[in-house]
């Protein structure tokens, strides 16, 4: 575990700087892994996952295939009890890989294990990894994956529950997890090509990651709940964020996870450019034709508009802009029917290429405008966020006579110290404002709600809990006390 995460630090520093001196020191401790554990007759496993990944990102630097082998073999070797003691569910052990079909056991083991499988699944070409990786993202988003994208059900083994097992109070939700399910699906759309699994990512970035790291960015959740009762310590004794933990795993994943978020913005593949996630930022793209400089400006999550700018570009053959249309526009929570909108969808999107509309199907749920850009070249995204109501699959029996809301790609929660009566509402809302309150959480939008003649004051769920100790919810009871 411990080498893993030195294999990825290094990796990025040396993308980062170009230096060799990190990377050097990693380097040799990976050669020691390959001869102790590279050999034919040692069949043990990591018990925590991260080394895969981390040995991959040195092949794909050096080159060297006695790295890829290794993070293959330690895959390969799981679920395997004919020369060792497997260590069962937990540890994701208990088969197989290419024969699990069920996210089981610790979450942000799992996550890192599944995120490798789908590196292997990539460069071997694999048939056997690429259904196994299909099978469990699958169950893990259609039966296991809280609304805030959070993973992980409980807190006894950190671990994934039983199917539609999502409790809200005591729910485990690591931030850690929640970061490691952004890396697998990173690597799955770069798999695919398919939209469906940036707008999981987004879910889990804008809420279930960024709750766990305080507003001043000095206090971490390691759990992130749906509810607070006030009472119940969740935080590892705290009910609100720490400073810091025995187990130091989630302030210094955020730390190193924050400056890769760039990276998840735009994708290439040949000469097609896919632009995934829309913040305000101007990046240099270079494709097999020439370069590209792209500028976005947008106050998104807050609104939809979003202009798309080619500052410059001296590729002078056709290539590809394929923008992403979020599925929270397309009716759609996310994949599977775990979770559905109960109110009717707002407007319609609109896309513009030099102020003319552009239409036509979504092909992998991207947008694709084709042509020889030049300089100059705007296109303006209009979309539309519409305050909506959220039922949770009725398997989940926690969430029966509930329902939660969403904006766009943020879920929303209630404080008891903006609604100090009751969280409980009525769905059928009799009005909605969203209201910008530049002074309050460092600027958020908030939604006031009016049902059964009181009104109640959202905020951002990411944002809970930076205001002290009290009660909330994501999922509110209709008509009952708090």
């Amino acid at each position: 575990y411990n080498s893993g995460h030195m294999f990825e630090a290094a990796s990025a520093h040396y993308w980062a700087t170009g230096k060799r001196n990190f990377l050097d020191i990693a380097l040799k401790n990976a050669d020691l892994l390959v001869k102790v554990f590279g050999d034919t007759a040692n069949y043990e496993v990591p018990g925590h996952q991260i080394v895969e990944t981390g040995l991959i990102k040195l092949y794909q630097i050096t080159g060297s295939k006695d790295y890829l082998s290794l993070s293959k073999k330690f895959l390969d070797l799981r679920g395997d009890n004919r020369n060792r003691a497997i260590r069962g569910p937990y540890s994701q052990d208990h088969q197989p890989v290419t024969q699990q079909d069920e996210v089981v056991g610790h979450a942000v083991r799992a996550v890192y294990l599944y995120a490798g499988m789908t590196d292997i699944a990539a460069l071997y070409n694999d048939p056997a990894y690429q259904h196994a990786i299909h099978r469990l993202w699958e169950n893990m988003v259609h039966k296991k994956m809280y609304i805030t994208g959070g993973l992980g059900a409980r807190h006894s083994g950190e671990a994934f529950g039983e199917n539609y097992e999502l409790p809200n109070l005591t729910a485990y939700s690591e931030t850690c997890s929640a970061i490691g399910g952004v890396y697998w699906n990173e690597r799955m759309f770069r798999l695919t090509g398919e939209a469906k699994y940036f707008d999981v990512l987004e879910r889990m970035l804008y809420n279930a990651v960024i709750s766990g790291i305080s507003l001043q960015g000095t206090e971490f959740f390691y759990p992130n709940p749906l509810e607070s009762d006030g009472k119940y310590a969740f935080n590892q004794g705290t009910l609100t964020r720490s400073a810091w933990f025995d187990c130091s795993c989630c302030p210094t994943n955020l730390i190193r996870f924050i400056p890769f978020i760039p990276n998840l913005i735009y994708a290439t593949q040949g000469n097609n450019v896919y632009i995934n996630l829309f913040m305000s930022n101007r990046s240099n793209i270079t494709l097999p034709a020439g370069d590209i400089i792209i500028e976005q400006q947008t106050g998104y999550p807050w609104n939809g508009n979003v202009n798309i700018h080619i500052v410059s570009t001296n590729v002078k053959t056709r290539y590809s802009l394929s923008i992403r249309i979020p599925s929270w526009l397309q009716n759609q929570v996310a994949p599977g029917d775990l979770y559905t909108y109960t109110n009717e969808p707002g407007e319609s999107y609109k896309v513009l290429l030099n102020g003319a509309a552009v239409t036509g199907n979504l092909n992998n749920g991207y947008m694709e405008i084709t042509g020889k850009w030049k300089a100059g070249d705007r296109i303006e995204l209009q979309f539309p966020m519409k305050v909506r109501t959220v039922k949770a699959n009725p398997n989940v029996k926690e969430n029966t006579g509930k329902f939660a809301i969403e904006r766009g790609p943020l879920v929303y929660c209630m404080e008891e110290i903006d609604n100090p009566a009751s969280f409980s509402m009525s769905p059928e809302l009799s009005s909605v404002e969203v209201d910008w309150q530049q002074n309050l959480l460092g600027g958020v939008n908030v939604i006031r709600a009016k049902s059964d003649g009181n009104e109640h004051l959202l905020i951002p769920y990411y944002a809970w809990s930076n205001r002290g100790e009290g009660k909330m919810k994501v999922f509110f009871p209709v008509n009952s006390e708090l």
